[in-house]
């Protein structure tokens, strides 16, 4: 049955907006008139385009792990799936989420299978749609889902962590900035201004803070100017494949970014490799949606390649040890799956030991990042002091 958007008045004058399904739009509207409301307007839930279709938002981390969290709930209870969608979107508080579920849901109704609805409606993620589609092929969807809800909800859950710990940090740089910002601006100028009508000599980290401070006092609109076109310019540099590569190369060579990027990319290659070949999803297909998923596109090519030599008849352990992106650890386990022909369950070993490696990398250097700004604060604000301080030892010194 078709899912359709409704702006309406009630008998009070206000707006109300949702979502309902009927045959058709005149259905709709006699709905809300027998519900004392005025319909306004009345659209069906259909494709706008090939990028952006059904829902006008995407589908968010949390909203995603929550959906396959009550579907997999809802499946293992044997309730129909049509009925399972049309439940999760009268749970669903959000408009674009509850338009979504019952766009699928009018899919499935019409005679599609799930993972084609959820493809079709273009907001679900690859893994996502081909875990299902596996789940539906092998007839345990309800398992499967169980699988995804709990990657789903992983993953959510270290984005929560990642960005739990940046809260501080973010902060304290913040009130780092306006302190410097406030010293170099108020407080630098008044004090050195009494030695510049002195004939001494000011000491050269006093010229240079005083320098500074008349760049941010007298030309901080240039200096803001700059700062953001110089960031949309190399946001705009990165957004395309020279500049992608470039700067993905560039944090593969960093001392300690680059091995973070390796972990994190391992994470989520094992991770997603681990419950597609789980659930039933050939290697050769798996390898192909594992790869689409990596961030770095260096090592994006190197699975690309490797999916290549697999096809071919290459084992996969020994094209990701050529590669040299991935942890020998993780390319051992792997070869010790394929070798005894249970590459599913070392798989899930090798995810779970990533995932535990990359959180503990990521909350270290998220650790370490506190105190490092902390010292950096205490650094800037030293050289300012000295810069002030300088000048008044060597007029006593002159005087004496």
């Amino acid at each position: 049955m078709p899912a359709f958007q409704y702006k309406a008045i009630d008998t009070n004058g206000k707006t109300e907006q949702g979502v309902l399904e009927a045959d058709s739009a005149r259905q709709i509207r006699q709905q809300l008139r027998e519900k004392s409301l005025l319909p306004i307007e009345v659209n069906p839930i259909v494709k706008q385009n090939s990028t952006k279709r059904f829902g006008q938002k995407n589908v968010s981390a949390y909203d995603l792990a929550l959906i396959t969290r009550q579907l997999s709930v809802l499946l293992a209870s044997a309730i129909p799936i049509e009925q399972a969608l049309n439940a999760v979107a009268k749970q669903s508080e959000k408009a674009h989420i509850k338009a979504l579920n019952l766009a699928v849901r009018s899919k499935v109704l019409e005679g599609y299978s799930l993972a084609k609805a959820l493809d079709d409606a273009g907001n679900f993620p690859p893994i996502y749609t081909a875990t299902i589609s596996a789940g539906e092929r092998s007839g345990h969807l309800d398992l499967i889902l169980n699988q995804l809800a709990d990657y789903t909800e992983n993953r959510f859950a270290m984005q929560k962590k990642i960005q739990g710990a940046l809260v501080y940090p973010i902060i304290l740089l913040i009130m780092a900035i306006a302190v410097v910002v406030g010293l170099m601006t108020l407080v630098v100028p008044k004090i050195v201004k009494v030695f510049e009508q002195s004939d001494q000599a000011l000491p050269t980290i006093t010229q240079v803070v005083l320098t500074l401070s008349n760049l941010l006092t007298q030309w901080w609109w240039l200096l803001i100017a700059v700062i953001f076109s110089g960031l949309i310019l190399l946001i705009k540099f990165v957004k395309t494949t020279a500049g992608r590569a470039s700067f993905d190369a560039l944090v593969l060579r960093l001392p300690i970014f680059g091995k973070l990027s390796r972990n994190l990319n391992a994470s989520r290659f094992a991770s997603t490799l681990s419950i597609l070949v789980r659930s039933g999803v050939p290697l050769v297909e798996a390898l192909s949606i594992g790869g689409a998923v990596l961030g770095n596109v260096h090592i994006r090519d190197a699975v690309q390649k490797a999916t290549e030599k697999v096809v071919e008849g290459a084992s996969l352990s020994s094209q990701l040890e050529k590669s040299n992106y991935f942890p020998p650890m993780m390319v051992q386990m792997i070869k010790s799956g394929e070798n005894s022909g249970e590459l599913d369950a070392m798989l899930a070993r090798t995810a779970d030991m990533q995932q535990n490696e990359a959180t503990n990398m990521i909350s270290t250097l998220l650790a370490l990042l506190e105190p490092l700004m902390l010292v950096l604060m205490g650094v800037i604000v030293m050289t300012i002091v000295m810069a002030v301080m300088l000048p008044i030892v060597n007029m006593n010194d002159l005087a004496g």
